[in-house]
């Protein structure tokens, strides 16, 4: 056996940390370093280019290696609210980096934990009284279908293993989420071990009527079902594919009145994305269970949090320790994590990012009326929601997440200095709030000159 002490270890110029038995430490680029290691996310890399390597941002800019420029017109897969390095941001993490970085959350308590639950809990519908953290939107999605399921069986129910969602739906790639989310090719290979969903139509216009039919008709089995999970409003993943509230309160009344525990997904739409704190805050009717993730810090790291009622956490309530909620993370609440969210908060409710937030809006409005009668020959639909904007590309095969107009106008974009990854054929805008009238601007034309293009 190798004694460890004489390792020898070589210290690339271009690292910042000890590499072994390199043989060639020398590599030209970031991207093919990463090309020898690495493994992305939503990549196929047998036909995909090297990645872009992205050395610093500020703001909504992205800058790569070479010192190109990027708008980032997706807020970094939708979780950056106030842009890149904030330093608002930045300086409250590393001030609480130097009094407490990490502690264990069972058992333990800490102050950016505390607050940030009071601080959501002063936003969230007064129904929703704990905040259980996790670490990401899958796993917020994850924690709330066990609330629900044990919700019941902790109370002796024990039929109710059935969950309802809405055709078209993601909520995540973990086991359950995929459950719940729609049965595509990202799924396929892991059908068998998912379990069993009942789908509704989604509530689109003008097909209201097939969605509540099709809710009334399945509480003949409310007794096995536990729970409606939903994205309220706006289906992210699934396309931008919006409905309105009146349809989404009115299947909510009906699981309600049930005794069908409702599940808002609100990763996405949370935190002004359609307009308000919440896309729920345009419903009377209240869910019982909320998860978040996504802008909850700002963008600035990972970090995810389930709500629910206080008959739901009773539930839980026993001298039967195996009524506990049996679910944690090592980073569970972590106290850097809760600093962000906090900071991003304060940024957040401030004057300047509400009306940043409305000019965001009807730019928006101005630029798809524009769009609408000058290119109605190639889009196909216009969707708009708060600060998020929707194009659907007209495309002869029709609307697929696998269209080819994808990869047209994902390059098309970057060539234009504009970070763009469109669902299939449906190029979106889900800004930074931070962005100019400028940068917007230019990001229309673009849009405007793709259009002409294709």
């Amino acid at each position: 056996m190798q004694n460890t002490s004489e390792k020898h270890f070589v210290i690339d110029e271009h690292l910042e940390y000890p590499v072994e038995n390199i043989q060639n430490p020398v590599i030209s680029n970031l991207s093919e370093r990463d090309a020898k290691v690495l493994w992305h996310p939503f990549t196929q890399h047998q036909t995909a280019p090297f990645s872009i390597p992205i050395v610093r941002a500020e703001g909504v800019y992205l800058f790569d290696e070479n010192g190109k420029r990027y708008i980032d017109a997706i807020a970094s897969w939708w979780v950056n609210l106030h842009g890149h390095s904030h330093p608002y941001i930045a300086q409250k993490v590393a001030e609480q980096f130097l009094k407490l970085e990490q502690v264990i959350f069972a058992g333990f308590t800490h102050e950016p934990a505390v607050r940030l639950a009071e601080r959501l809990l002063e936003l969230l519908p007064d129904n929703q009284q704990r905040i259980f953290y996790s670490d990401n939107g899958s796993t917020s999605v994850e924690v709330a279908m066990k609330m629900a399921f044990q919700y019941f069986h902790n109370q002796g129910i024990t039929k109710k293993t059935k969950i309802i969602a809405l055709e078209n739906g993601y909520h995540g790639d973990t086991f359950g989420t995929m459950a719940v989310g729609a049965k595509s090719a990202f799924t396929a290979p892991f059908n068998p071990f998912l379990f069993e969903v009942i789908y509704l139509p989604i509530p689109l216009k003008g097909q209201e009527t097939e969605a509540l039919q099709a809710m009334n008709a399945l509480m003949n089995q409310a007794d096995e079902i536990a729970a409606f999970i939903f994205e309220p409003l706006i289906q992210g993943a699934g396309g931008m594919v919006m409905y309105e509230p009146e349809i989404l309160e009115k299947l909510l009344t009906i699981a309600k009145r049930n005794g069908i525990l409702t599940i808002a997904d609100e990763i996405m739409t949370g935190f002004y994305r359609t307009g308000k704190m919440f896309a729920t805050d345009y419903l009377t009717v209240k869910p019982d269970i909320f998860c978040l993730s996504k802008g909850l810090t700002g963008g600035a790291m990972a970090l995810g949090v389930t709500s629910c009622t206080q008959e739901i956490y009773e539930a839980f309530l026993s001298d039967d320790r195996r009524k506990t909620l049996f679910h944690s993370h090592s980073f569970t609440a972590n106290p850097l994590a809760c600093t962000a969210g906090l900071a991003s908060l304060d940024l957040l409710l401030s004057d300047e990012t509400q009306a940043q937030i409305q000019q965001i809006n009807t730019l928006h409005k101005n630029f798809s009326q524009k769009i609408a009668i000058s290119y109605q020959h190639k889009i196909e639909d216009i969707r708009l929601k708060g600060t998020i904007l929707a194009i659907e590309i007209k495309v002869a095969e029709g609307t697929s997440y696998f269209s080819n107009m994808r990869d047209i106008a994902y390059n098309f974009f970057l060539e234009k200095g504009i970070l763009m990854r469109p669902l299939g054929n449906v190029i979106y805008l889900l800004t930074p709030y931070c962005i100019s009238e400028e940068d917007l601007d230019y990001v229309y034309a673009c849009i405007e000159e793709f259009l002409e293009e294709i």
